[in-house]
């Protein structure tokens, strides 16, 4: 059984995206991902999926080819309803969707972000937990609604903010989890609409 058509939304490397085919070759998520967009045509995440088994089609929808963010909102709408996407999931996707297709999508889009939401939304979560010195900082996996980074939260992981941590080694850390996390908690809402 394929299980959950995923639309997975994508800006850079996609080593969540990766998570997710690992997770689902290993019989750990009963989903399928039927489509990633990527705003960026040189995202190493459309490498990912080149040689995926089964096809994963690969959609490339750069916002400098439309007029307003409305336009180009709806052209990502477009692509996953023409894939059948049950479950948007928002995997380093760089980009703020506008209210239309927040609305469009209601309760069917996953973001995963690099912090303890609801603290620290935004760019550079991991910079702005360093420069408040928290101890702990981790990731969430939220609903999407209108808001930055709101929505109701789904699951969090925490992960300690280590002596000499710089940006970098502390979003290494982070994105591990992150890893585990987004998995897992789309499995979570796969089981519980199955219920």
């Amino acid at each position: 059984m394929a299980g959950m058509i995923l639309g997975v939304l994508v800006s850079g490397r996609g080593s969540n995206l990766a998570a997710i085919l690992d997770a689902i070759a290993e019989g750990a998520l009963s989903a399928k991902v039927a489509v990633v967009v990527s705003d960026r045509p040189d995202a190493l995440a459309l490498r990912r999926i080149e040689d995926a088994a089964p096809k994963i089609s690969g959609v490339v929808v750069e916002r400098g080819a439309y007029p307003t963010g409305e336009a180009f909102d709806d052209a990502i709408a477009g692509v996953l309803d023409e894939h059948g996407v049950e479950l948007v999931v928002l995997a380093g996707f760089m980009r703020v969707l506008g209210p239309a297709f927040v609305r469009r999508f209601q309760g069917r889009v996953v973001n995963i972000h690099p912090s303890l939401l609801p603290s620290f939304p935004g760019l550079h979560a991991q910079r702005q937990a360093l420069l408040h010195g928290v101890k702990v900082s981790g990731c969430t996996v939220h609903l999407v609604d209108e808001t930055l980074d709101g929505g109701p939260i789904l699951a969090q992981a925490a992960v300690p903010v280590l002596p000499g941590d710089t940006e970098e080694s502390l979003s290494e850390r982070i994105l591990m989890e992150e890893h585990v996390l987004l998995p897992k908690t789309i499995q979570e809402i796969i089981e519980a609409r199955n219920t």
